[in-house]
């Protein structure tokens, strides 16, 4: 069943304050005090919409976190089941320190149609050609890399790929500059990375390394609508990380997904920007009104697009 079509401006509206709320804290060096200012209003504004929803992906299990956590009801309970994953703070420093790329991110669906992502990390693959085959987590990165400049008839030192710049992710830094491939690092922000290959402003072909899993996710409902290729795969360093897993009904802790397997239906995805980012721009103050972007989609209507919006200070 597709989510009516109301529901866009509902959860455009959830994200976008979300945002403002953060936006408060922006420089001010608190990250903690700017994730919570954008968590309290994500629950505020969720528990307004006529819907019986359920956080599947959010702050936490329930004694990590107060509110947003995973399980937690939401909405007037009058309405439709819905899945509800959310990031009110995605880059919590860049808030913090008034750095590029802070978004407030939700991803709705209906019940059962989002995987309910364990809190531990995520092998991922995701890129902007749909047809099977052509990347594959289980491919070498060389063999990803041949194989998409063959697909796209380019050279492998015409592809750009992004990914973490992080210690864990030396060695596949390395190898890619032996291919002699464009790298663009980036410092935080696993979701905007991911969608970057969608973005035709920054020409990215590949996205992949480990991040979040439950960034994994929100990144899958949006790449979903543009029909691109996404795989995961999940994690567990610890016991108590398989445990969590196995709790959730993940039996196969090996398990590569595939973009259907995570995203089973239809979904509105919402990034709104706090600071300005490669997705969006950043809020702005223009004749006493908060001037936001947010990048909506929704994948049964077709829905793909940026949206600004007005706020009166």
């Amino acid at each position: 069943m597709n989510l009516d079509k109301k529901f866009q401006n509902s959860f455009l509206n959830v994200s976008t304050r979300a945002a403002l709320s953060s936006y408060k804290y922006v420089g001010k060096k608190d990250k903690i005090a700017a994730d919570k200012a954008a968590v309290d209003t994500m629950r505020q504004e969720l528990n307004k919409i006529q819907m019986k929803g359920q956080i599947v992906i959010g702050e936490g299990e329930l004694d990590e976190a107060p509110m947003l956590y995973i399980g937690e009801k939401l909405g007037l309970m009058n309405g439709p089941e819905l899945d509800i994953a959310v990031d009110p703070l995605e880059g919590t420093n860049f808030a913090a320190n008034n750095l590029p790329g802070a978004l407030s991110v939700i991803a709705v669906g209906n019940k059962n149609n989002l995987f309910n992502a364990p809190e531990t990390y995520m092998s991922k693959i995701s890129t902007n050609v749909s047809e099977p085959g052509v990347v594959d987590l289980d491919y070498s990165i060389k063999k990803n890399i041949e194989n998409l400049a063959d697909f796209k008839n380019k050279k492998p030192t015409s592809l750009t790929v992004c990914i973490l710049n992080r210690p864990r992710h030396k060695e596949i830094i390395e190898e890619l500059k032996n291919l002699k491939v464009n790298l663009r690092l980036i410092e935080d922000g696993d979701v905007s990375g991911a969608l970057l290959v969608v973005d035709e402003k920054h020409n990215v072909d590949l996205f992949l390394g480990i991040g979040g899993g439950p960034e994994g996710v929100l990144a899958a409902s949006a790449l979903d609508a543009y029909n691109c290729n996404f795989q995961g795969r999940f994690i567990f360093k610890t016991e108590k990380d398989k445990s969590r897993a196995s709790k959730m009904g993940i039996k196969d802790l090996n398990k590569k997904y595939e973009l259907n397997e995570i995203i089973s239906g239809d979904t509105i995805f919402c990034a709104t920007g706090i600071t300005s980012g490669d997705l969006v721009s950043g809020i702005k103050i223009e004749n006493d009104e908060f001037i936001s972007e947010t990048l909506i989609t929704h994948k049964s209507t077709g829905l793909k697009k940026i949206v600004k919006s007005k706020q009166k200070i």
